[in-house]
């Protein structure tokens, strides 16, 4: 073992043993998709009173903390995100609306003495000092002096029921110090007032509504009033109204009114359900890579198996480190970047073999120099490719927003893990197992010696596949037109993210038609509402902003409809974040297209910059037409596999042209047009190998991942099929085009022997 290796092999073990410290001894952060509850994000306003600045926004916050505490929550978790929204999650807590109504309300308590009955609600009063004019319960309207104190003298709410006298629930304050004797002066002017006077009364208003106006009894004394600071709030409560209330006074009023703007809520068995079956589509799909890179690599392929399971340990653990949240795009990321790992190996791997096959017949490469060949010639196309992907994934993290931003995170921490597994971990097992003597004598059982069977096909019959490169453009043509037409026939259907509005998903106990539950709920007033079917027994109805009473009308016709209806998943966004949220996702997608047109300008010519990009926004358009003639909806996780397709393209067009670039330093007088066909040629058997590992994995998502991974699956599919048809057949001949255009690629002329670049050779 030589001492390159040894420190290789020492750095590998010291990040393998804090990778396993950390997973054993840090508990992992889930998600509210994988393990339910609820979501909501608020956004502070202007009050007449108040600017809705973040030092309001931080008061805000902890008034919420409070409320949330109060409701007993177990490991909530509330953060500020910008100047002017804060985010609530609440694991276990499926009901979003109760949470709603607890968070949302301002909760301005006030008591005040009643002047009198007025001529209507919030009409002017006639003495400047009073207060406004609002109805009580029975729909008096009563003229409110102003307020005598307020929720901040009130030491402890508290819901009581009273089953003695029969009047149901209230709630019981209790007032100290200021609160006390203010209470104290109210019904001691009250009391004086004669029976049934109005002013007899004080009245309780919450948020600008008279919630209780109870009347002072003829036992209090004038000008002494209620001592002992106690007194009741009464008004036909149930247990849960005054529950809610007494935690809403014990809280504390809001600095500044908010608006939810964004709600999810995921029920706990579709949280459960999605971590079996990512997990389960992890593990077949892991397995059938391991198989495909072992058949392919023998000896190799089965040591890069484990040092993809090393890559899973070590991005487990990066992400535990950083403190991140595992959502289930984030899992989808981090099932994908399994897939994706093994794009480096096989760069190596099929490097090394050319490199072992190029050696001279007189004296052959041995399999070590001919494996460190392979790392160090790999090692540009690994950089630029992880590079790309790196660039889709940070533009998600800025510009995309929850679960979204999990799902770039992990594929970061992915392309970070698959670096460290494939250029150390593997290079430190597989310089080990060539230095055996067993494996030294029979140099077949490592797979690098020989060039594969697709490889060697090719290198005999050495077909010209961009003779026809006009005709192959004018098929992407075609393509795209086709593409293009769905999007203009079809529309995009965007998502509730994008759009704004509310979609709920429930699970029937029996299958319920789409049609018939769509008129049904038509019949019940709710004619705007789309209801899809998916599966036997999954239902989504899609509609604007819903009142309390709609969702119960909603609720109620699904459960009649399904014979039983559970709510897996309801989600809530305002039109102005939807319209934010689709701004995001544009820049987020002409930032990727931009960045990646400059990175490999400044890495590679801008004719092939050029060329790559094209081919990018060829895939990206392929594939939301697909969508957009399947009917399908675009939402954050379809921009995350739109992005992710993006980087996908990039890798195969740079891993050609990075070859192009490497053989052209080697054959300068070489025509453009011949270095290209053999740059293809010789990249084939990478992109089909690297396409297969990632297939396998997303297979297995597409049929175990259930229905929220389904249609993330089927895009990745479409786009890594895509992505390698383009990156031969668009990308290459697009350049070629551009460099004879561009006048800089040489005549043709031969080298001292006659000899050009054919394909499975570096000479």
């Amino acid at each position: 073992m030589t001492r390159a290796t040894r420190v290789r092999a020492l750095l590998a073990l010291a990040i393998l043993a804090l990778s396993t410290f950390l997973a054993l001894t840090q508990p992992v952060r889930l998600g509210l998709d994988l393990r339910g509850g609820t979501q909501l994000v608020l956004e502070t306003r202007d009050s007449p009173t108040a600017r809705a600045d973040r030092d309001a926004t931080d008061r805000t916050l902890e008034v919420l903390r409070r409320r949330v505490d109060a409701l007993g929550v177990s490991e909530p978790h509330l953060a500020r995100a910008g100047d002017h929204r804060i985010v609530v999650e609440l694991p276990g807590l499926d009901d979003p609306d109760e949470a709603a109504a607890v968070l949302g309300r301002t909760a301005q308590l006030t008591v005040h003495p009643v002047l009198g009955t007025g001529p209507g609600p919030r009409s002017a009063p006639a003495d400047p000092d009073a207060g406004p004019v609002l109805p009580d319960d029975t729909g008096t309207p009563l003229r409110l002096g102003p307020p005598a104190l307020t929720g901040a003298e009130v030491h402890r709410a508290e819901a009581e029921f009273d089953a003695e006298s029969g009047s149901g629930w209230s709630v019981g304050l209790s007032l100290r110090g200021t609160g006390e004797r203010a209470w104290a002066r109210l019904t001691g002017t009250a009391a004086c007032a004669a029976p049934h006077d109005p002013a007899r009364r004080a009245a309780i208003v919450l948020d600008g509504k008279i919630i209780s106006s109870p009347q002072v009894e003829s036992s209090v004394a004038c000008g002494v009033g209620i001592t002992g600071g106690t007194t009741q709030i009464t008004g036909g409560f149930d247990q849960r109204a005054a529950q809610e209330l007494a935690l809403l006074i014990n809280g504390g009023a809001l600095p500044v009114p908010v608006d939810i703007v964004e709600q999810h809520a995921v029920g706990p068995t579709l949280g459960a359900l999605a971590i079996t079956s990512s997990a389960q589509a992890a593990v077949l799909g892991v397995a059938l890579t391991a198989v495909f890179i072992t058949v392919v690599y023998r000896l190799l392929g089965a040591l890069a198996t484990l040092a993809l399971a090393c890559y899973a340990l070590i991005s487990y653990a990066a992400l535990l480190a950083l403190g991140a949240t595992l959502t289930l795009p984030g899992l989808a990321g981090f099932v994908l970047a399994v897939g994706m790992a093994v794009d480096a190996n096989v760069l190596v791997f099929e490097r090394a073999r050319e490199e072992y096959a190029a050696g001279p017949p007189a004296r052959p490469r041995t399999l070590r120099s001919a494996l460190a060949a392979g790392f160090r010639n790999a090692f540009s196309a690994i950089a630029d490719s992880n590079v790309t992907t790196l660039l889709a994934a940070v533009l998600l993290f800025f510009f995309a927003s929850g679960p979204v931003r999990g799902f770039g995170v992990t594929l970061c921490i992915g392309v970070a893990a698959s670096m460290v597994s494939a250029l150390l971990i593997t290079r430190v097992l597989a310089e080990c197992a060539v230095a055996l003597p067993p494996v030294r004598r029979r140099p077949r059982l490592t797979g690098l010696a020989g060039l594969g069977r697709v490889r060697s096909w090719l290198a005999r019959r050495r077909p010209d596949l961009l003779r026809h490169r006009r005709r192959w453009l004018a098929l992407s043509g075609a393509a795209l037109l086709l593409a293009v037409s769905g999007i203009a026939v079809r529309g995009l259907d965007y998502g509730v993210e994008f759009t704004g509005g509310r979609m709920i998903e429930y699970t029937t106990t029996r299958p319920v038609d789409a049609e018939r539950a769509r008129a049904a709920l038509g019949t019940a007033g709710l004619d705007q509402a789309q209801v899809t079917a998916s599966g036997d027994d999954a239902l989504t109805v899609r509609t604007e902003r819903l009142s309390a009473a709609q969702l119960r009308t909603t609720d109620r016709v699904v459960d009649e409809l399904g014979g039983g209806a559970e709510k897996v998943r309801d989600e809530l966004i305002g039109p102005s974040l939807g319209d934010e949220l689709r701004r995001g996702a544009l820049v987020a997608l002409g930032l990727a297209l931009a960045a990646q047109l400059v990175y490999l300008a400044v890495r590679f010519r801008w004719t092939f910059a050029l060329s790559a990009v094209v081919a990018m926004a060829h895939d990206v358009l392929i594939l939301v037409g697909v969508f957009a003639w399947l009917g399908k909806s675009l939402d954050g996780v379809f921009l995350a596999s739109l992005l992710t397709v993006i980087g996908y393209s990039v890798n195969d067009s740079v891993v050609v042209f990075d070859r192009i670039r490497e053989l052209r330093a080697g054959a300068r007088g070489t025509p453009f047009p011949d270095l290209a066909n053999a740059a293809v040629l010789q990249t084939v058997p990478r992109t089909v190998n690297t396409g297969m590992g990632a297939v396998f994995i997303l297979a297995a998502l597409a049929v175990l991942g259930g229905d929220s991974l389904t249609d993330f699956a089927l895009a990745l599919l479409i786009g890594i099929t895509v992505g390698t048809y383009s990156s031969v057949f668009t990308a290459t001949p697009l350049a070629v085009v551009l460099e004879r255009h561009d006048g800089a690629s040489p005549r043709r002329t031969a080298d001292a022997t006659g000899g050009t670049a054919v394909p499975g050779s570096d000479r």
